[in-house]
Protein backbone atom coordinates (compact mmCIF):
# COMPACT_ATOMS: atom_id res chain seq x y z
CA UNK A 1 0.00 0.00 0.00
CA UNK A 2 1.15 3.31 -0.80
CA UNK A 3 0.33 6.57 0.91
CA UNK A 4 0.87 9.23 -1.64
CA UNK A 5 2.10 12.49 -0.56
CA UNK A 6 5.83 14.27 -1.64
CA UNK A 7 7.84 15.57 1.21
CA UNK A 8 5.87 14.18 4.27
CA UNK A 9 6.33 15.55 7.53
CA UNK A 10 4.99 14.18 10.70
CA UNK A 11 4.39 10.95 9.50
CA UNK A 12 2.73 8.32 11.58
CA UNK A 13 1.63 5.06 10.63
CA UNK A 14 -0.29 2.35 12.86
CA UNK A 15 -1.15 -1.21 11.87
CA UNK A 16 -3.28 -3.06 13.94
CA UNK A 17 -4.99 -6.73 13.09
CA UNK A 18 -7.88 -4.81 11.84
CA UNK A 19 -7.10 -1.45 10.13
CA UNK A 20 -4.10 0.89 9.31
CA UNK A 21 -3.97 4.68 10.63
CA UNK A 22 -2.45 7.24 8.60
CA UNK A 23 -1.34 10.52 9.57
CA UNK A 24 1.27 13.19 8.05
CA UNK A 25 1.80 17.21 7.03
CA UNK A 26 2.27 18.09 3.59
CA UNK A 27 4.90 20.28 2.37
CA UNK A 28 2.00 23.30 3.09
CA UNK A 29 2.14 22.29 6.32
CA UNK A 30 -1.75 20.89 5.38
CA UNK A 31 -2.46 17.81 8.14
CA UNK A 32 -3.90 14.95 6.68
CA UNK A 33 -5.21 11.82 7.67
CA UNK A 34 -6.55 8.21 7.26
CA UNK A 35 -8.11 5.13 8.57
CA UNK A 36 -8.96 2.32 6.62
CA UNK A 37 -10.63 -0.78 7.90
CA UNK A 38 -9.03 -3.97 6.13
CA UNK A 39 -11.47 -6.43 4.77
CA UNK A 40 -9.51 -9.16 6.69
CA UNK A 41 -7.09 -9.69 9.48
CA UNK A 42 -3.55 -8.72 8.83
CA UNK A 43 -0.84 -9.90 10.84
CA UNK A 44 0.38 -6.04 12.39
CA UNK A 45 3.19 -7.64 14.08
CA UNK A 46 4.74 -8.35 10.51
CA UNK A 47 3.88 -5.70 8.66
CA UNK A 48 5.80 -2.24 8.61
CA UNK A 49 6.05 0.96 7.05
CA UNK A 50 9.06 2.97 4.75
CA UNK A 51 8.61 6.61 4.26
CA UNK A 52 10.59 7.78 0.89
CA UNK A 53 10.78 11.43 -0.46
CA UNK A 54 7.57 11.12 -2.48
CA UNK A 55 5.18 8.27 -0.32
CA UNK A 56 4.75 6.36 2.70
CA UNK A 57 4.64 2.91 1.64
CA UNK A 58 3.17 0.33 3.45
CA UNK A 59 4.45 -3.37 3.61
CA UNK A 60 1.14 -5.22 4.68
CA UNK A 61 1.05 -9.18 5.50
CA UNK A 62 -2.01 -10.91 5.00
CA UNK A 63 -3.12 -12.64 8.25
CA UNK A 64 -4.32 -15.65 5.75
CA UNK A 65 -1.26 -15.04 3.22
CA UNK A 66 -2.84 -17.45 0.39
CA UNK A 67 -6.44 -16.48 0.20
CA UNK A 68 -7.18 -13.68 -2.42
CA UNK A 69 -9.15 -10.19 -1.02
CA UNK A 70 -11.88 -9.15 -3.20
CA UNK A 71 -11.30 -5.53 -1.76
CA UNK A 72 -9.02 -3.95 0.45
CA UNK A 73 -11.62 -2.29 2.60
CA UNK A 74 -14.32 -4.36 5.09
CA UNK A 75 -16.98 -1.58 3.97
CA UNK A 76 -18.11 -2.97 0.52
CA UNK A 77 -18.30 0.71 -0.65
CA UNK A 78 -15.15 1.98 -2.77
CA UNK A 79 -14.55 5.73 -1.43
CA UNK A 80 -13.10 7.73 -5.14
CA UNK A 81 -9.77 9.04 -2.89
CA UNK A 82 -9.01 5.20 -2.95
CA UNK A 83 -6.96 3.61 -6.48
CA UNK A 84 -6.64 0.05 -5.91
CA UNK A 85 -5.28 -2.59 -8.29
CA UNK A 86 -6.61 -6.10 -6.86
CA UNK A 87 -4.68 -8.43 -9.19
CA UNK A 88 -2.91 -11.20 -7.75
CA UNK A 89 0.44 -10.49 -7.10
CA UNK A 90 2.58 -9.67 -10.71
CA UNK A 91 5.69 -10.87 -11.52
CA UNK A 92 6.78 -7.47 -13.48
CA UNK A 93 9.75 -9.05 -15.25
CA UNK A 94 9.55 -7.92 -19.29
CA UNK A 95 6.83 -5.53 -18.16
CA UNK A 96 8.69 -2.56 -17.02
CA UNK A 97 7.13 -0.24 -19.97
CA UNK A 98 3.86 -1.35 -17.62
CA UNK A 99 4.97 -0.52 -15.06
CA UNK A 100 6.91 2.64 -15.65
CA UNK A 101 3.91 4.28 -17.13
CA UNK A 102 1.82 3.69 -13.97
CA UNK A 103 4.65 5.66 -11.77
CA UNK A 104 4.35 8.55 -14.14
CA UNK A 105 0.71 8.19 -13.83
CA UNK A 106 0.61 8.58 -9.99
CA UNK A 107 3.56 11.22 -10.25
CA UNK A 108 0.93 13.51 -13.02
CA UNK A 109 -1.83 12.64 -10.12
CA UNK A 110 0.53 14.63 -7.08
CA UNK A 111 1.40 17.11 -9.03
CA UNK A 112 -2.24 18.08 -9.44
CA UNK A 113 -3.52 17.78 -6.15
CA UNK A 114 -4.24 21.49 -4.62
CA UNK A 115 -3.09 21.69 -1.32
CA UNK A 116 -4.42 25.02 -0.79
CA UNK A 117 -7.82 24.21 0.55
CA UNK A 118 -8.01 23.15 4.34
CA UNK A 119 -8.31 18.98 4.47
CA UNK A 120 -11.72 17.29 3.80
CA UNK A 121 -13.44 15.33 6.17
CA UNK A 122 -13.69 11.44 5.28
CA UNK A 123 -17.46 12.40 4.54
CA UNK A 124 -16.02 15.22 2.02
CA UNK A 125 -13.64 12.67 0.49
CA UNK A 126 -16.85 10.02 -0.28
CA UNK A 127 -18.44 12.96 -1.95
CA UNK A 128 -15.65 14.51 -4.28
CA UNK A 129 -15.86 12.89 -7.82
CA UNK A 130 -13.04 10.94 -9.12
CA UNK A 131 -11.27 13.85 -10.48
CA UNK A 132 -7.55 14.53 -10.16
CA UNK A 133 -8.35 18.16 -9.17
CA UNK A 134 -9.95 16.59 -5.63
CA UNK A 135 -8.27 18.18 -2.44
CA UNK A 136 -5.62 16.38 -0.69
CA UNK A 137 -6.80 13.05 -2.16
CA UNK A 138 -4.78 10.18 -1.19
CA UNK A 139 -4.52 7.81 -3.34
CA UNK A 140 -3.20 4.17 -2.08
CA UNK A 141 -2.39 1.26 -4.34
CA UNK A 142 -0.97 -2.08 -4.13
CA UNK A 143 2.76 -2.41 -4.59
CA UNK A 144 4.42 -5.17 -6.64
CA UNK A 145 7.45 -6.62 -6.25
CA UNK A 146 10.00 -8.48 -8.68
CA UNK A 147 9.23 -12.42 -7.78
CA UNK A 148 5.40 -11.87 -6.68
CA UNK A 149 6.36 -11.04 -3.35
CA UNK A 150 6.90 -8.90 -0.14
CA UNK A 151 9.98 -9.53 2.38
CA UNK A 152 8.97 -10.64 5.70
CA UNK A 153 10.27 -7.48 8.18
CA UNK A 154 13.71 -9.60 9.19
CA UNK A 155 15.02 -9.30 5.61
CA UNK A 156 15.11 -5.51 5.65
CA UNK A 157 18.23 -5.46 6.86
CA UNK A 158 19.43 -1.98 6.09
CA UNK A 159 18.93 -0.33 9.78
CA UNK A 160 21.97 0.05 11.57
CA UNK A 161 21.55 0.99 15.02
CA UNK A 162 24.38 1.27 17.82
CA UNK A 163 22.34 -2.24 19.20
CA UNK A 164 22.60 -3.84 16.10
CA UNK A 165 26.42 -2.96 15.82
CA UNK A 166 27.22 -3.90 19.34
CA UNK A 167 24.90 -6.34 20.05
CA UNK A 168 26.95 -6.65 23.78
CA UNK A 169 26.60 -3.00 24.41
CA UNK A 170 24.86 -2.10 27.86
CA UNK A 171 25.01 1.09 27.99
CA UNK A 172 26.04 4.48 25.84
CA UNK A 173 25.29 7.99 25.32
CA UNK A 174 23.61 9.89 22.61
CA UNK A 175 22.07 13.07 21.61
CA UNK A 176 17.95 13.88 21.83
CA UNK A 177 16.66 14.69 18.08
CA UNK A 178 13.10 15.41 18.72
CA UNK A 179 10.06 14.90 21.62
CA UNK A 180 6.52 14.50 20.63
CA UNK A 181 3.46 14.28 22.37
CA UNK A 182 1.95 10.36 22.12
CA UNK A 183 -0.48 7.58 22.91
CA UNK A 184 0.83 4.19 23.51
CA UNK A 185 -1.96 1.31 23.51
CA UNK A 186 -1.33 -1.75 25.95
CA UNK A 187 -2.75 -4.18 27.34
CA UNK A 188 -3.76 -4.16 30.78
CA UNK A 189 -3.60 -6.63 33.97
CA UNK A 190 -7.33 -7.44 33.92
CA UNK A 191 -6.74 -8.22 29.75
CA UNK A 192 -8.72 -4.90 28.32
CA UNK A 193 -6.71 -2.32 26.36
CA UNK A 194 -5.54 0.53 28.01
CA UNK A 195 -3.78 3.96 25.85
CA UNK A 196 -1.30 5.94 27.33
CA UNK A 197 -0.42 8.98 26.98
CA UNK A 198 3.13 9.93 26.60
CA UNK A 199 5.87 10.89 24.43
CA UNK A 200 7.91 9.41 21.44
CA UNK A 201 11.52 10.54 21.92
CA UNK A 202 13.69 9.91 18.71
CA UNK A 203 17.51 9.86 19.42
CA UNK A 204 20.56 9.95 17.57
CA UNK A 205 21.46 6.48 17.45
CA UNK A 206 19.80 3.96 20.08
CA UNK A 207 20.84 1.09 21.81
CA UNK A 208 17.70 0.06 22.27
CA UNK A 209 16.04 -2.50 19.07
CA UNK A 210 12.85 -1.78 17.81
CA UNK A 211 10.05 -4.78 17.51
CA UNK A 212 10.66 -5.83 14.20
CA UNK A 213 11.79 -9.55 12.41
CA UNK A 214 9.81 -11.79 14.85
CA UNK A 215 12.03 -9.96 17.41
CA UNK A 216 10.24 -8.03 20.27
CA UNK A 217 11.67 -4.55 21.24
CA UNK A 218 14.26 -4.03 23.98
CA UNK A 219 13.34 -2.71 27.63
CA UNK A 220 15.63 -0.10 29.00
CA UNK A 221 15.66 3.35 30.21
CA UNK A 222 16.76 6.65 28.95
CA UNK A 223 18.71 9.36 31.59
CA UNK A 224 17.16 6.77 33.96
CA UNK A 225 13.22 6.99 32.26
CA UNK A 226 11.52 4.40 31.75
CA UNK A 227 11.20 3.21 27.66
CA UNK A 228 7.96 1.06 27.43
CA UNK A 229 8.06 0.36 23.66
CA UNK A 230 10.98 0.96 20.53
CA UNK A 231 9.15 0.64 17.30
CA UNK A 232 11.51 1.52 13.98
CA UNK A 233 9.58 4.67 11.54
CA UNK A 234 11.67 4.65 8.38
CA UNK A 235 15.35 5.14 9.36
CA UNK A 236 14.64 6.55 12.76
CA UNK A 237 13.66 4.40 15.76
CA UNK A 238 10.86 5.89 18.17
CA UNK A 239 11.22 5.28 21.75
CA UNK A 240 7.61 5.89 23.89
CA UNK A 241 8.15 7.34 27.54
CA UNK A 242 6.07 9.15 30.10
CA UNK A 243 8.80 11.79 30.34
CA UNK A 244 9.41 14.54 27.85
CA UNK A 245 13.01 14.57 27.22
CA UNK A 246 14.75 18.25 25.49
CA UNK A 247 16.20 17.98 21.86
CA UNK A 248 19.23 18.49 21.83
CA UNK A 249 20.02 17.38 25.16
CA UNK A 250 22.97 14.69 25.76
CA UNK A 251 21.47 11.33 27.27
CA UNK A 252 22.66 8.35 28.72
CA UNK A 253 20.84 5.02 27.30
CA UNK A 254 20.61 1.69 29.53
CA UNK A 255 19.27 -1.47 27.82
CA UNK A 256 17.47 -4.24 30.57
CA UNK A 257 20.48 -6.91 29.41
CA UNK A 258 18.80 -9.77 30.89
CA UNK A 259 15.51 -9.27 28.34
CA UNK A 260 18.27 -9.08 25.74
CA UNK A 261 20.71 -11.55 25.93
CA UNK A 262 17.59 -13.61 25.95
CA UNK A 263 16.34 -12.67 22.94
CA UNK A 264 20.21 -13.25 21.32
CA UNK A 265 20.21 -15.99 22.36
CA UNK A 266 16.74 -17.46 20.61
CA UNK A 267 17.31 -15.17 17.78
CA UNK A 268 20.50 -16.81 16.83
CA UNK A 269 19.17 -20.04 18.21
CA UNK A 270 16.19 -19.53 15.65
CA UNK A 271 19.24 -19.15 12.83
CA UNK A 272 21.07 -22.72 14.07
CA UNK A 273 17.63 -24.22 13.68
CA UNK A 274 16.50 -23.02 10.35
CA UNK A 275 19.86 -23.64 9.20
CA UNK A 276 20.12 -27.13 10.17
CA UNK A 277 16.70 -28.46 8.98
CA UNK A 278 17.12 -26.60 5.57
CA UNK A 279 20.90 -28.86 5.27
CA UNK A 280 19.18 -32.01 6.85
CA UNK A 281 16.12 -32.20 5.86
CA UNK A 282 15.05 -29.40 3.17
CA UNK A 283 12.89 -27.98 5.68
CA UNK A 284 12.33 -24.30 4.97
CA UNK A 285 11.75 -21.66 7.78
CA UNK A 286 8.47 -19.60 6.67
CA UNK A 287 8.32 -17.10 9.89
CA UNK A 288 9.12 -17.77 13.68
CA UNK A 289 7.60 -15.87 16.25
CA UNK A 290 10.03 -15.51 19.78
CA UNK A 291 7.43 -15.80 22.53
CA UNK A 292 7.34 -14.83 25.85
CA UNK A 293 8.12 -18.02 27.42
CA UNK A 294 9.27 -20.22 24.36
CA UNK A 295 9.69 -19.65 20.72
CA UNK A 296 8.27 -21.12 17.38
CA UNK A 297 9.58 -21.70 13.94
CA UNK A 298 7.36 -22.31 11.07
CA UNK A 299 8.45 -24.46 8.83
CA UNK A 300 7.29 -25.80 5.25
CA UNK A 301 6.03 -29.33 5.87
CA UNK A 302 3.16 -30.63 6.92
CA UNK A 303 4.96 -33.53 8.79
CA UNK A 304 8.35 -33.81 10.90
CA UNK A 305 8.88 -37.05 12.89
CA UNK A 306 10.30 -37.49 16.28
CA UNK A 307 13.54 -38.68 14.79
CA UNK A 308 14.02 -35.43 12.41
CA UNK A 309 13.28 -33.44 15.90
CA UNK A 310 16.33 -35.21 17.19
CA UNK A 311 18.15 -35.17 14.56
CA UNK A 312 18.22 -31.53 14.58
CA UNK A 313 18.53 -31.11 17.94
CA UNK A 314 21.97 -33.35 18.16
CA UNK A 315 23.36 -31.45 15.30
CA UNK A 316 23.02 -27.84 16.65
CA UNK A 317 24.04 -28.76 20.17
CA UNK A 318 27.03 -30.13 18.64
CA UNK A 319 27.62 -26.75 16.89
CA UNK A 320 26.74 -25.09 20.22
CA UNK A 321 30.01 -26.79 21.56
CA UNK A 322 32.31 -26.71 18.87
CA UNK A 323 32.25 -22.80 19.49
CA UNK A 324 31.26 -21.69 16.09
CA UNK A 325 31.50 -18.06 15.98
CA UNK A 326 29.16 -15.42 14.43
CA UNK A 327 29.84 -12.64 12.78
CA UNK A 328 27.58 -9.27 11.05
CA UNK A 329 28.57 -7.59 7.80
CA UNK A 330 27.10 -5.07 5.77
CA UNK A 331 27.41 -5.80 2.19
CA UNK A 332 26.58 -3.30 -1.01
CA UNK A 333 23.61 -4.51 -2.92
CA UNK A 334 25.61 -5.32 -6.26
CA UNK A 335 28.09 -7.43 -4.21
CA UNK A 336 28.05 -11.19 -5.59
CA UNK A 337 28.05 -12.17 -2.01
CA UNK A 338 24.60 -11.11 -1.97
CA UNK A 339 23.40 -13.86 -4.18
CA UNK A 340 24.56 -16.40 -1.83
CA UNK A 341 22.82 -15.50 1.35
CA UNK A 342 19.68 -16.66 2.56
CA UNK A 343 16.49 -14.69 1.87
CA UNK A 344 13.50 -14.07 0.47
CA UNK A 345 14.31 -10.62 -1.31
CA UNK A 346 14.43 -7.22 -1.10
CA UNK A 347 11.70 -4.60 -1.47
CA UNK A 348 12.16 -2.36 -4.64
CA UNK A 349 12.85 1.09 -2.39
CA UNK A 350 16.00 -0.51 -0.42
CA UNK A 351 18.50 1.88 0.34
CA UNK A 352 22.00 1.39 1.36
CA UNK A 353 23.82 -1.84 2.58
CA UNK A 354 22.43 -5.23 3.47
CA UNK A 355 23.02 -6.61 6.73
CA UNK A 356 24.18 -9.84 6.92
CA UNK A 357 24.55 -12.24 10.30
CA UNK A 358 26.84 -15.88 9.48
CA UNK A 359 27.55 -18.78 11.65
CA UNK A 360 30.50 -19.34 10.15
CA UNK A 361 30.44 -22.72 8.12
CA UNK A 362 26.85 -23.15 8.61
CA UNK A 363 24.55 -20.06 7.41
CA UNK A 364 24.47 -16.59 5.88
CA UNK A 365 21.45 -14.82 6.39
CA UNK A 366 19.63 -10.93 5.85
CA UNK A 367 18.55 -10.08 9.37
CA UNK A 368 18.45 -7.13 11.47
CA UNK A 369 17.95 -8.52 14.55
CA UNK A 370 20.57 -8.74 17.78
CA UNK A 371 22.74 -11.97 18.24
CA UNK A 372 25.33 -13.46 20.16
CA UNK A 373 29.01 -13.15 18.40
CA UNK A 374 29.70 -17.15 19.30
CA UNK A 375 27.48 -20.14 19.39
CA UNK A 376 28.76 -21.18 22.63
CA UNK A 377 26.79 -18.45 24.15
CA UNK A 378 23.72 -20.14 23.39
CA UNK A 379 24.72 -22.92 25.78
CA UNK A 380 22.02 -24.92 25.04
CA UNK A 381 19.25 -25.74 22.47
CA UNK A 382 16.29 -27.61 23.36
CA UNK A 383 13.52 -28.52 20.93
CA UNK A 384 10.29 -28.85 23.34
CA UNK A 385 8.07 -30.82 20.25
CA UNK A 386 6.13 -29.85 17.27
CA UNK A 387 2.38 -28.89 16.82
CA UNK A 388 0.18 -28.65 13.24
CA UNK A 389 0.59 -25.81 11.86
CA UNK A 390 -1.31 -23.70 9.12
CA UNK A 391 -2.03 -25.63 5.71
CA UNK A 392 0.88 -27.86 4.64
CA UNK A 393 2.89 -26.38 7.56
CA UNK A 394 4.68 -27.55 11.33
CA UNK A 395 5.40 -25.17 14.13
CA UNK A 396 8.49 -26.35 15.81
CA UNK A 397 8.75 -25.37 19.61
CA UNK A 398 12.54 -24.49 21.04
CA UNK A 399 14.47 -22.69 24.21
CA UNK A 400 17.70 -21.82 23.69
CA UNK A 401 20.01 -20.41 26.92
CA UNK A 402 19.08 -19.45 29.78
CA UNK A 403 15.22 -20.23 28.68
CA UNK A 404 16.48 -24.03 29.17
CA UNK A 405 17.29 -24.00 32.43
CA UNK A 406 14.48 -21.73 33.92
CA UNK A 407 12.13 -25.00 31.99
CA UNK A 408 14.48 -27.55 33.82
CA UNK A 409 13.95 -25.51 37.32
CA UNK A 410 10.11 -24.93 36.48
CA UNK A 411 10.28 -28.97 35.78
CA UNK A 412 12.00 -29.47 38.80
CA UNK A 413 9.93 -27.88 41.08
CA UNK A 414 6.67 -29.51 39.56
CA UNK A 415 8.36 -32.80 40.14
CA UNK A 416 8.93 -32.52 43.36
CA UNK A 417 5.47 -31.03 44.44
CA UNK A 418 4.03 -34.36 42.73
CA UNK A 419 6.10 -36.36 44.75
CA UNK A 420 5.28 -34.53 47.83
CA UNK A 421 1.33 -35.21 46.70
CA UNK A 422 1.73 -38.76 45.48
CA UNK A 423 3.60 -40.18 47.80
CA UNK A 424 5.78 -41.96 45.09
CA UNK A 425 8.95 -41.09 43.23
CA UNK A 426 9.22 -39.29 40.21
CA UNK A 427 8.98 -42.80 38.03
CA UNK A 428 5.90 -43.56 39.53
CA UNK A 429 3.80 -40.57 38.91
CA UNK A 430 1.95 -41.30 35.59
CA UNK A 431 0.72 -44.66 36.72
CA UNK A 432 -0.11 -42.86 40.25
CA UNK A 433 -1.79 -40.14 38.57
CA UNK A 434 -3.40 -42.79 35.94
CA UNK A 435 -5.14 -44.43 38.96
CA UNK A 436 -6.36 -41.34 40.45
CA UNK A 437 -8.01 -40.68 37.31
CA UNK A 438 -9.71 -43.90 37.29
CA UNK A 439 -10.79 -43.62 40.99
CA UNK A 440 -12.13 -40.45 39.98
CA UNK A 441 -14.54 -41.38 36.91
CA UNK A 442 -15.65 -44.17 39.26
CA UNK A 443 -16.67 -41.29 41.92
CA UNK A 444 -18.27 -39.41 39.37
CA UNK A 445 -20.20 -41.80 38.07
CA UNK A 446 -21.61 -42.74 41.19
CA UNK A 447 -22.40 -39.12 42.24
CA UNK A 448 -24.27 -38.72 38.74
CA UNK A 449 -26.11 -41.75 39.70
CA UNK A 450 -27.38 -40.88 42.63
CA UNK A 451 -27.81 -37.28 42.00
CA UNK A 452 -30.23 -38.97 39.10
CA UNK A 453 -32.79 -41.05 42.34
CA UNK A 454 -32.41 -37.31 44.21
CA UNK A 455 -33.88 -35.44 40.74
CA UNK A 456 -36.50 -38.06 40.64
CA UNK A 457 -37.50 -38.67 44.26
CA UNK A 458 -37.62 -34.98 43.98
CA UNK A 459 -40.00 -34.33 41.04
CA UNK A 460 -42.42 -37.03 42.58
CA UNK A 461 -42.24 -35.14 46.13
CA UNK A 462 -43.44 -31.73 43.85
CA UNK A 463 -45.83 -33.47 41.72
CA UNK A 464 -47.26 -34.68 45.08
CA UNK A 465 -47.09 -31.57 47.00
CA UNK A 466 -50.54 -30.16 47.61
CA UNK A 467 -48.76 -26.59 46.66
CA UNK A 468 -48.78 -28.15 43.17
CA UNK A 469 -50.00 -25.59 40.50
CA UNK A 470 -49.43 -22.09 39.30
CA UNK A 471 -45.86 -21.64 40.11
CA UNK A 472 -43.36 -24.24 41.41
CA UNK A 473 -40.06 -23.09 42.30
CA UNK A 474 -37.23 -25.08 43.33
CA UNK A 475 -33.26 -23.91 44.68
CA UNK A 476 -30.26 -26.29 45.35
CA UNK A 477 -26.35 -25.50 45.59
CA UNK A 478 -25.71 -28.83 44.40
CA UNK A 479 -26.83 -29.60 40.70
CA UNK A 480 -26.82 -29.15 36.83
CA UNK A 481 -28.44 -28.74 34.04
CA UNK A 482 -28.68 -32.73 33.32
CA UNK A 483 -30.34 -32.81 37.28
CA UNK A 484 -32.83 -30.20 36.51
CA UNK A 485 -33.84 -31.58 33.10
CA UNK A 486 -34.56 -35.02 34.82
CA UNK A 487 -37.11 -33.38 37.71
CA UNK A 488 -38.81 -31.38 34.47
CA UNK A 489 -39.21 -34.45 32.09
CA UNK A 490 -40.31 -36.86 35.40
CA UNK A 491 -43.09 -33.91 36.35
CA UNK A 492 -43.69 -33.67 32.60
CA UNK A 493 -46.71 -30.58 33.47
CA UNK A 494 -47.15 -28.45 30.57
CA UNK A 495 -50.10 -26.10 32.86
CA UNK A 496 -47.54 -25.31 35.66
CA UNK A 497 -44.68 -23.03 35.58
CA UNK A 498 -41.97 -24.37 36.93
CA UNK A 499 -38.50 -22.55 38.26
CA UNK A 500 -35.53 -24.65 38.72
CA UNK A 501 -31.91 -22.77 40.17
CA UNK A 502 -28.61 -24.31 41.36
CA UNK A 503 -25.77 -23.13 42.30
CA UNK A 504 -24.36 -20.43 44.72
CA UNK A 505 -27.29 -18.97 46.37
CA UNK A 506 -26.33 -15.41 46.10
CA UNK A 507 -23.71 -15.59 43.32
CA UNK A 508 -23.58 -17.83 39.78
CA UNK A 509 -25.78 -20.66 38.65
CA UNK A 510 -27.70 -22.02 36.29
CA UNK A 511 -31.23 -22.02 36.00
CA UNK A 512 -34.14 -23.74 34.21
CA UNK A 513 -38.10 -22.63 33.24
CA UNK A 514 -39.94 -24.79 32.09
CA UNK A 515 -44.17 -24.21 31.19
CA UNK A 516 -46.40 -23.55 28.57
CA UNK A 517 -44.55 -22.73 25.66
CA UNK A 518 -46.23 -19.47 25.14
CA UNK A 519 -45.74 -18.69 28.20
CA UNK A 520 -42.29 -19.80 28.67
CA UNK A 521 -41.14 -18.03 25.19
CA UNK A 522 -42.51 -14.45 27.25
CA UNK A 523 -41.07 -14.98 30.48
CA UNK A 524 -37.72 -16.78 29.75
CA UNK A 525 -35.59 -13.69 28.45
CA UNK A 526 -37.21 -11.87 31.37
CA UNK A 527 -35.86 -14.50 33.94
CA UNK A 528 -32.56 -14.63 32.46
CA UNK A 529 -32.29 -9.97 32.64
CA UNK A 530 -33.46 -10.31 36.00
CA UNK A 531 -31.13 -13.04 37.06
CA UNK A 532 -28.15 -10.60 34.88
CA UNK A 533 -27.29 -13.92 32.93
CA UNK A 534 -28.34 -15.05 29.69
CA UNK A 535 -30.00 -18.14 27.82
CA UNK A 536 -32.02 -19.95 25.36
CA UNK A 537 -34.74 -22.36 24.66
CA UNK A 538 -37.64 -23.80 22.59
CA UNK A 539 -40.65 -25.71 22.80
CA UNK A 540 -42.12 -24.97 26.41
CA UNK A 541 -38.37 -25.09 27.93
CA UNK A 542 -36.05 -21.82 28.29
CA UNK A 543 -32.43 -22.17 30.39
CA UNK A 544 -29.38 -20.55 31.24
CA UNK A 545 -26.97 -18.94 33.12
CA UNK A 546 -27.05 -16.62 36.18
CA UNK A 547 -24.73 -14.03 37.61
CA UNK A 548 -26.93 -13.22 40.57
CA UNK A 549 -28.93 -15.87 42.37
CA UNK A 550 -29.97 -13.44 44.96
CA UNK A 551 -32.45 -11.68 43.19
CA UNK A 552 -34.53 -15.44 42.64
CA UNK A 553 -37.44 -14.36 44.79
CA UNK A 554 -38.01 -11.42 42.02
CA UNK A 555 -38.34 -13.89 39.49
CA UNK A 556 -40.90 -15.85 41.39
CA UNK A 557 -42.79 -12.80 41.64
CA UNK A 558 -42.72 -11.92 38.27
CA UNK A 559 -43.92 -15.80 37.75
CA UNK A 560 -47.03 -15.17 39.80
CA UNK A 561 -48.02 -11.84 38.50
CA UNK A 562 -48.22 -13.61 35.13
CA UNK A 563 -49.73 -16.46 36.37
CA UNK A 564 -52.48 -13.84 38.23
CA UNK A 565 -52.87 -12.08 35.42
CA UNK A 566 -53.47 -15.39 32.76
CA UNK A 567 -56.13 -16.25 35.12
CA UNK A 568 -57.89 -13.02 35.67
CA UNK A 569 -58.69 -12.67 31.97
CA UNK A 570 -59.80 -16.45 31.42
Amino acid sequence: MEFCVEDSTDVHVLIEDHRIVFSCKNPDGVELYNEIEFYAKVNSKDSQDKRSGRSITCFVRKWKENVAWPRLTKEDIKPVWLSVDFDNWRDWEGDEEVELAQVEHYAELLKKVSTKKPPPAMDDLDRCTRNEDCPTSLSVRRQAFQRARIPAPWEIAAMAFRCQRDSYAREFTTTVVSCRPAELQTEGSNGKKEVLSGFQVVLEDTLLFPEGGGQPDDHGTINDISVLRVTRRGAQADHFTQTPLTPGTEVQVRVDWERRFDHMQQHSGQHLITAVADHLYGLKTTSWELGRLRSVIELDGPLVTAEQVAAIEQDVNEKIRDRLPVNVRELSLDDPEVEQVRGRGLPEDHAGPIRVVTIKGVDSNMCCGTHVNNLSDLQVIKILGTEKGKKNKTNLIFLAGNRVLKWMERSHGTEKALTALLKCGAEDHVEAVKKLQNSTKLLQKNNLNLLRDLAVHIAHSLRNSPDWGGVVTLHRKEGDSEFMNIIANEIGSEETLLFLTVGDERGAGLFLLVGPAEAVETLGPRVAEVLEGKGAGKKGRFQGKATNMSRRAEVQALLQDFVSTQSAEE
